[in-house]
């Protein structure tokens, strides 16, 4: 009996060792198996090439902080920078975006969408710039946007991101149907449009094109944008109904320095509308 049971023992602890051979080839099996995984996974990683035109990819391994089906899956972040415009934007012929490309958009978004074009916002020139006298951080500028009734007179925070010299005689872009609003005594008629970055620690006046005519009305898209653009809403209408605080989250300049609406170029005749330097920046 001693003998028996001392067998049955023996062949409990064999039959043991197979199934913890198996486990551990089957664990290096799977740890290949990963590491061939990473070995495939591509970075976009460009490296010029003195004997090519064309550049070349490295394939440096990486881990993300994002995990697929338990294992590592690579990110590939889009950094923005400020720099000079990279690339030339399409044409006015070419197609816009349509609200079918965006299914997921939000009740906000397209309430945006709806209402963009009830924003009357027109190319303009600083015909003069001084300090606000009871404001540190404000200039009062007289800017012309083409109207009968000669400049309007509009108040900006600009001071702590541009000098004098800088506004006088520049190109802008305005928002010319906003209600009045007084100043510290002064009446504001009107804002220039601006990008900033996150922290707004750095802002940039948009700048018209080459070839914009003063007083035009901007626009969205295309051309075909252009046509069905409709008629801008009276500033009581803007205020009342809060069409600029419902706009002004979807308008943003894009990583290439092009201002623009849920992707639409912001276009005057001249071409689309830039900002000198930032990108990825709010409008406002």
């Amino acid at each position: 009996m001693m003998y028996k049971l001392k067998g049955e023992r023996e062949d409990r602890e064999r039959e043991r060792g197979r199934e913890g051979d198996m486990a551990t080839m089957s664990a290096r099996a799977m740890s290949k198996a990963i590491v061939g995984l990473f070995a495939t996974v591509p970075s976009p990683c460009l490296l010029s090439s003195s004997s090519s035109a064309s550049p070349s990819l490295s394939f440096p391994r990486q881990r993300s902080s994002f995990r697929l089906h338990g294992l590592f899956a690579p990110t590939f972040p889009t950094l923005c920078t400020s720099s000079s415009l990279s690339s030339a934007p399409p044409s006015a012929d070419a197609a816009s975006p349509s609200a079918s490309s965006h299914p997921s958009q939000s009740d906000d978004a397209a309430a945006a969408g709806l209402e963009v074009d009830s924003l009357d916002i027109r190319v303009g020139k600083v015909v003069k710039a001084w300090k606000h006298p009871e404001a540190d951080s404000l200039y009062v500028e007289e800017v012309d946007i083409g109207e009968s009734t000669g400049p309007r007179t509009i108040c900006s925070g600009l001071v702590n991101y541009l000098s004098l010299e800088e506004l006088q005689d520049r190109a802008v872009v305005v928002l010319a149907n906003l209600k009045a609003r007084n100043m510290r005594g002064v009446k504001s008629n009107g804002m220039l449009l601006a990008t900033s970055d996150a922290s707004h620690s750095n802002v940039e006046l948009l700048i018209p094109p080459e070839g914009s005519v003063l007083g035009e009305r901007v626009w969205f898209g295309n051309e075909a944008d252009r046509l069905r653009q409709n008629s801008p809403a009276l500033p009581n209408q803007v205020q009342k109904k809060k069409i600029w605080e419902t706009v002004q989250p979807e308008l943003k300049v894009n990583d290439e320095g092009f201002a623009t609406f849920q992707e639409k170029y912001m276009r005057t005749s001249g071409g689309v509308v830039t900002s000198k330097s930032l990108r990825c920046g709010n409008i406002s």
